[in-house]
């Protein structure tokens, strides 16, 4: 089986330091819908795995994010795009959780619900926590330079100085699908 686990603030939509509190601050970066339709057509499944601290912090209620992952997932559709899970912690940064990136637990449930080893899994995610949580869970961590991730370019550990870098979700998908990573330094 195929499988691309992103990230979704800052990979797929716009990052916010406010958070996305409703679906009207739902914002997708120019061509992250094309690239998880391009995904879906190449038969290849896509998992979001995302951090929520909005609900703990009391800043949206799970009604509220269930809309604006229902926007998304129809966005995604109206193109030719599926996204098959949409795993997310909904614990705040202090709560001691195994789900919270850069724990591994949401890359694992991904993984456990689609039975398969993450070994060859790409994690594609713009912050330092999205690559943590892939190597720790054993997936492939790609960066994105969108968000968070041109910040993150610039400070990566030395355990992820190889860690292949893409302008933007659309490039990684086509760095990917064409099996020929273009990564840019």
């Amino acid at each position: 089986m195929k499988l691309v686990i992103l990230d979704r603030d800052g990979v797929i939509n716009e990052e916010s330091p406010d958070f996305i509190r409703s679906p009207d601050a739902f914002r997708p970066i120019a061509g992250s819908l094309e690239a998880i339709a391009r995904f879906t057509q190449a038969g290849v499944h896509v998992a979001i795995a995302t951090n929520q601290s909005g609900l703990a912090r009391g800043y949206f209620d799970i009604d509220t994010l269930n809309r604006i992952h229902a926007l998304l997932c129809s966005r995604a559709a109206a193109i030719g795009g599926r996204i098959d899970l949409i795993a997310f912690c909904p614990h705040g940064p202090d709560a001691a959780c195994s789900c919270r990136k850069p724990a591994p637990g949401l890359l694992q449930r991904v993984a456990k619900r689609f039975s398969v080893r993450l070994e060859s899994v790409p994690v594609i995610g713009d912050s330092l926590r999205d690559l943590q949580a892939a190597e720790r869970a054993g997936a492939q961590p790609m960066l994105v330079r969108t968000g968070n991730g041109e910040k993150t370019a610039r400070a990566l550990p030395p355990s992820l100085a190889r860690v292949s870098v893409f302008r933007d979700l659309r490039a990684a998908a086509e760095a990917l699908l064409s099996d020929a990573p273009d990564t840019q330094p």
